[in-house]
């Protein structure tokens, strides 16, 4: 019987087809998991895509398990419990998250704010995993899965601060998104915090991620003194106080120490 050979370049391209498929599959997962619910209009403006490539995409992934549609009058779309079970069982990745939950309790029953944990994601942003809520009526709201470049949270800070003088040299060649007016995206600035959380040992974040939101932070460190999380305790404006910012400075530090001697 014969068969026909397949070209070498064709087979070649269905190969890069598949890749690029696989890869624009994540990008709108990864939207999908930051905007949630969200709809396809929305998909389209944020990853530069056109909305019948979006549609099939979502259509995919809701067929695989991984997204589901809301009850709207408006189709939108948000993370199916598979989604979320696989995103825990990698945050969950030597021990940080369950190591870091009791310490975290106590931090947030101490202060009464909220307290949070962030891991690197990548080279140059951090991803928040997990969120002890304060028990105050006012309280700061930062969903767990939200991500930000190093820069604009107290934790990424101390995480860089941590980091080899070339390695934040890296981060910082690239452009710094202007989160809110008072968002510090310019790169000497930046490295002069860094050398004063340094010295004092925690980061402080006013306004720089989401007005009106405050947080005192300190890296958590593993094997060799690397940086892998930070932990946060993060307040409403109204009630941070510059004359207490040593004592919560004090108390977060303490806390990623203890939670980087349990790893």
């Amino acid at each position: 019987m014969f068969t026909a050979a397949v070209p070498v370049s064709v087979a070649v391209e269905g190969e890069e087809q598949q890749v690029q498929g696989i890869e624009r599959g994540l990008r709108v997962l990864e939207a999908v998991a930051e905007s949630q619910p969200v709809g396809v209009g929305e998909l389209s403006r944020t990853l530069q895509l056109p909305k019948s490539t979006v549609q099939r995409t979502l259509q995919a992934l809701a067929s695989a398990g991984w997204i589901r549609s809301d009850d709207s009058e408006y189709t939108k779309w948000k993370l199916t419990s598979r989604a979320l079970a696989v995103g825990r069982k990698g945050w969950d990745k030597g021990d940080l998250r369950t190591v870091a939950l009791e310490p975290m309790r106590e931090l947030r029953d101490l202060t009464n704010e909220t307290i949070t944990l962030q891991i690197r994601d990548g080279v140059e942003r951090v991803v928040q995993i997990e969120r002890m809520d304060s028990h105050q009526a006012v309280r700061t709201f930062i969903k767990v899965g939200s991500t930000w470049q190093l820069p604009h949270t107290s934790g990424g800070m101390a995480i860089m601060a941590r980091l080899p003088d070339d390695e934040v040299d890296r981060i910082l060649s690239s452009p710094i998104q202007q989160l809110t007016p008072q968002t510090d995206t310019d790169p000497e600035s930046i490295r002069k915090k860094i050398d004063e959380i340094r010295r004092v040992g925690y980061a402080v974040n006013v306004n720089q991620n989401r007005m009106g939101v405050c947080a005192v932070g300190a890296a958590v460190l593993g094997e060799g003194g690397c940086p892998v999380g930070g932990i946060g305790i993060s307040m409403p404006e109204t009630r941070f106080d510059e004359n207490r910012v040593p004592w919560w400075g004090k108390q977060v530090s303490d806390t990623a120490a203890n939670v980087s001697s349990l790893l």
